[in-house]
């Protein structure tokens, strides 16, 4: 069947297609959705996740849960609003929405905890690297100035030379006479 110009097709073309390699662009809705940056977000699931690994927060847990067994339990069966003979259903859901909240919330803390590790482990790293570098320099260096000073006439060498020199000399009959401080070889 052709496509009528009077009717809009029902096929999608292929530009309405959203794709996965492009983001999608921005859509209104109808009912505002809360926004937080994922760096907001993240402090308060590792508040949220500090506070449960808390001694606060385990006592708090424990009263909580005696309370509302003992009350569920020994209270008058008019007042009690989760009872004993349904197996603390209430009880059991909202333990069981308590932790279905709380272990993202925990693997999300426990990732973010594992990012700043890789990226401390890589500035130390890094920091190891450059100091390697700068020992190893050093080393050098130091090897070097080792090899010149090997090489480099000393004072006592120059003097024993200086005196060879003058004993050649004065074979030879070339100087006049000796100074008269050159036992030590000090003026």
């Amino acid at each position: 069947m052709a496509d009528r110009p009077d009717r809009p097709s029902t096929r999608r073309r292929s530009s309405d297609v959203p794709r996965l390699d492009q983001p999608q662009e921005f859509r209104r809705r109808f009912v505002p959705t809360p926004s937080f940056s994922q760096e907001t977000f993240g402090a308060l699931s590792e508040g949220f996740a500090r506070w449960m690994g808390t001694a606060q927060f385990l006592f708090g847990m424990t009263v909580f849960v005696t309370i509302w067994l003992a009350w569920n339990t020994f209270a008058d069966p008019s007042v009690q609003f989760d009872p004993r003979e349904t197996n603390f259903t209430l009880l059991t859901l909202i333990l069981s929405l308590q932790a279905s909240y709380a272990a993202p919330l925990i693997l999300l803390a426990q990732n973010r905890q594992a990012d700043r590790d890789r990226v401390a482990l890589e500035q130390d790293r890094a920091r190891d690297e450059r100091n390697l570098a700068d020992t190893e320099f050093l080393t050098r260096e130091v090897a070097a100035l080792r090899i010149a000073l090997r090489d480099m006439a000393t004072r006592d060498f120059l003097r024993s030379e200086l005196r060879q020199l003058r004993d050649e000399m004065e074979e030879r009959g070339m100087t006049s006479a000796r100074p008269a401080s050159d036992d030590d070889g000090r003026r």
